[in-house]
């Protein structure tokens, strides 16, 4: 049987609306654990194609028109407890940064296998509650907040 690998890139989509309102999503695993959108790349996909795609899996969102790419990324070390997704060879993941601004907060459809529940929440707040460093700094850069 052949395992097939994740491949160790990744997005990361801020979602924010013009009046400073960020979406977060709540994983079912590990609980607790607040985010923006994100997903692994697929073999052959393109970065922005792999943000498309989540946002869409994530949220029911399309957002093909509104998505900048934020031309920057992350370089982080994966977690141990994922480690096991990737070829053993591999510790490191690259994630690429994106953004989407909306006029308004908007209703999304939760892909209730990977999360638990989805909020607009102040921008600081946000940043406060996501788990991700990576994530935090995004929100603050891009929804205009600064944690004091």
């Amino acid at each position: 049987m052949t395992t097939a690998y994740k491949r160790p890139e990744s997005v990361l989509v801020v979602i924010y609306s013009v009046t400073g309102e960020v979406l977060l999503l709540e994983r079912r695993q590990p609980a607790g654990y607040w985010q923006s959108v994100t997903g692994s790349l697929e073999w052959g996909e393109s970065a922005r194609d792999a943000a498309i795609r989540e946002v869409r899996e994530e949220t029911g969102m399309q957002v093909q028109d509104k998505l900048v790419d934020c031309n920057y990324s992350n370089r982080f070390e994966i977690i141990p407890a994922w480690r096991a997704r990737y070829t053993p060879d591999v510790d490191w993941n690259t994630e690429y940064v994106f953004r989407v601004e909306l006029a308004a907060t908007a209703p999304i459809s939760i892909n209730s296998e990977e999360h638990v529940q989805g909020e607009w929440v102040a921008a600081q707040q946000a940043a406060e509650r996501v788990v991700s460093h990576t994530n935090r700094t995004a929100i603050e850069r891009y929804a205009n907040t600064r944690i004091i």
